[in-house]
């Protein structure tokens, strides 16, 4: 069960061991450096796109308010395999027709309500067929000084995203 060095990550690694032993499972935990799990070094057999553990943890967050781009991270397209050098973003490997034919529908799809509907279903079959699971979420807490003015506070930005209006007052 591998994951990159922080503290979070650790302390995860060990409930989700504890657990595991109370089923019978005995995990090895292994802590990769962050700079290495990261690395798009395709040799290096500890880079996360490789995924040559039977479990490993990282973070996925979407961006952007529509789900296409993080959706697509689960087509069969986006397999992160050698012959890509693990560049594709498909890191868990799974692949699903189904799920395939309802992105390629959801990219075309102009009604809001049926493109929100094929993404659900979409999410409901990652979820059902457990190609992830989501173990944490990381609280993020913006602040910003009574006297700059033009910065907005996005859930879906980074918090510079629109430094060229900050000003002070």
């Amino acid at each position: 069960y591998q994951t990159s060095i922080n503290a979070p990550r650790q302390k995860t690694q060990a409930i989700v061991k504890q657990a595991a032993a109370k089923a019978g499972i005995e995990l090895e935990l292994k802590s990769v450096t962050a700079s290495v799990f990261f690395s798009s070094d395709a040799a290096n057999p500890d880079i996360y796109a490789r995924f040559s553990t039977d479990l490993q943890m990282y973070t996925t967050t979407q961006a952007s308010p529509d789900p296409q781009t993080f959706m697509e991270q689960f087509a069969s397209w986006e397999v992160a395999a050698k012959d890509n050098k693990y560049q594709g973003r498909n890191i868990t490997r799974w692949r699903n027709e189904e799920y395939d034919k309802l992105f390629r529908a959801a990219e075309t799809e102009l009604d809001p309500a049926k493109r929100a509907a094929l993404f659900i279903k979409m999410n409901d079959m990652v979820v059902q067929n457990v190609v992830v699971i989501p173990v944490i979420f990381r609280n993020k807490v913006q602040a910003v000084s009574s006297r700059l003015r033009g910065h907005e506070i996005s859930g879906w930005d980074n918090d510079t995203a629109n430094l060229f209006n900050w000003f002070k007052v």
